[in-house]
């Protein structure tokens, strides 16, 4: 992929599943969940809303390093509201750079209204590589003349 490579093609690869809880959710059952699921961060929603967002590095700030109780403490308590959307149309490129200056590893994309993906800062990095080990493979069979 490019980074010219609109996002909608990362996700058409990996799959659009999303992963989310309810803001009344236990941050102990956000947690579990992330850890079954694999995944750093989940989206937060109510209903088809999309209300925030909520990471490890959320749970590590305010709940461990504040010595609260995972079990009671509520997701809605920890959660990011202000949430960064994109959508599935923007580039690659234009996703690194609002991940990088929004200072986030996680983006929901969202069309017409609704959610429809998530990407990670791992994904978009995976699909560049992916670009650049394709140009090197085409630069090196031109310079070999493998064509």
């Amino acid at each position: 992929m490019k980074p010219t490579t609109r996002i909608r093609a990362i996700l058409e690869e990996k799959g659009s599943e999303v992963y989310a809880i309810s803001p009344k959710a236990t941050v102990y059952e956000a947690i579990a969940m992330m850890a079954d699921k694999g995944v750093g961060a989940l989206l937060v929603m109510e209903g088809e809303k999309l209300a925030g967002i909520v990471s490890e590095r959320d749970y590590t700030r305010k709940v461990i390093l504040k010595g609260r109780s995972s079990r009671e403490a509520l997701v809605e308590e920890i959660m990011t509201r202000e949430v960064v959307t994109a959508s599935p149309e923007i580039t690659v490129a234009e996703g690194m750079r609002l991940m990088t200056d929004h200072r986030i590893r996680h983006l929901p994309l969202v069309s017409e209204g609704r959610v429809v993906g998530v990407v990670s800062i791992g994904d978009l990095v995976k699909a560049i590589i992916s670009e650049q080990e394709e140009t090197i493979t085409h630069l090196t069979n031109y310079i070999t003349g493998r064509y």
